[in-house]
């Protein structure tokens, strides 16, 4: 049975002030254990505080969502498999253009469609290094509270940077 919730991006994006308050940003270059896991109570909150973690480029909210066994698939048919493996990935993301990272990068969802524990999410990329904003679409598969895998189209070597950010 298929079952399609709405979700506002309001509910997405809402994150406790206490959350910001106990994060503490992952510096691109250091070697640091990986947080302890953060469970959350829906599929919609998964992904909500996933976008939320990508859009502050803190990498320990990053990884506090994912199990050991997690798999994340990239266009062209790359996949990054395990917990620490994706760690190493997510901290070369969290790092700003100039080192190869896409920090400022702000996510925003533009539709949402749920299926079971399954959060599909269109969503658009603005920052101030960009040219033109960037589309995309990831499927979220979530299980007990953490991000199982996920599927995206993302491919930062699409993105259109302004001349001075390259």
């Amino acid at each position: 049975m298929m079952v399609s919730r709405s979700v506002t991006k309001t509910t997405l994006l809402f994150v406790p002030a206490a959350l910001l308050l106990a994060a503490v940003p992952f510096v691109g270059g250091q070697t640091s254990p990986l947080p302890p896991r953060k469970r959350q109570p829906t599929p919609e909150k998964v992904v909500g505080e996933h976008l939320a973690a990508f859009n502050a480029c803190d990498w320990n909210r990053l990884m506090a969502q994912f199990p050991d066994n997690v798999e994340f698939f990239s266009p062209n048919g790359s996949v990054v498999r395990g917990r620490k493996a994706l760690g190493e990935m997510f901290a070369k993301v969290v790092t700003p253009p100039s080192q190869g990272g896409t920090c400022g990068l702000k996510v925003t969802p533009e539709h949402i469609f749920v299926v079971g524990e399954t959060v599909n999410v269109q969503w658009r990329a603005d920052a101030p290094f960009l040219a033109e904003p960037y589309r995309g679409a990831d499927a979220y598969e979530t299980h007990d509270g953490l991000m199982a895998a996920q599927v995206t189209t993302f491919d930062q070597a699409a993105l259109k940077m302004k001349p001075s950010t390259r």
